[in-house]
């Protein structure tokens, strides 16, 4: 498995406009963590402009369909998002371990 970082930036009405959505973008986040998709997501605070959610899978499109089916995404609450892989080397979990 592999590990992949999306990076959210959210609109400057993001703290206004989440209650609306927050209990359906909590509910596929928790599914995709019980499929194991996903690892450890939250967002970034003071300032609260952006939010980082850590993916494994054997490709991208593991956090990239996450990311298209988002109601933040699909709302604007989410102006910009991109994918990132990460090569993990330390840790219990890092994908590639180096001593």
């Amino acid at each position: 498995m592999k590990h992949f970082l999306l990076f959210y930036e959210t609109s400057p009405d993001y703290l206004e406009r989440r209650p609306e959505f927050r209990g359906a973008h909590l509910k596929l986040a928790w599914e995709a963590a019980e499929r194991g998709e996903i690892i450890v997501a939250g967002a970034l605070a003071d300032p609260p402009d952006g939010a980082v959610l850590m993916f494994q899978g054997e490709g991208r499109s593991v956090a990239e369909t996450f990311a298209q089916a988002d109601p933040y995404v699909q709302n604007g609450l989410i102006t910009r998002w991109h994918v990132r892989e990460w090569t993990t080397v330390i840790g219990d979990i890092a994908a590639t371990p180096v001593r």
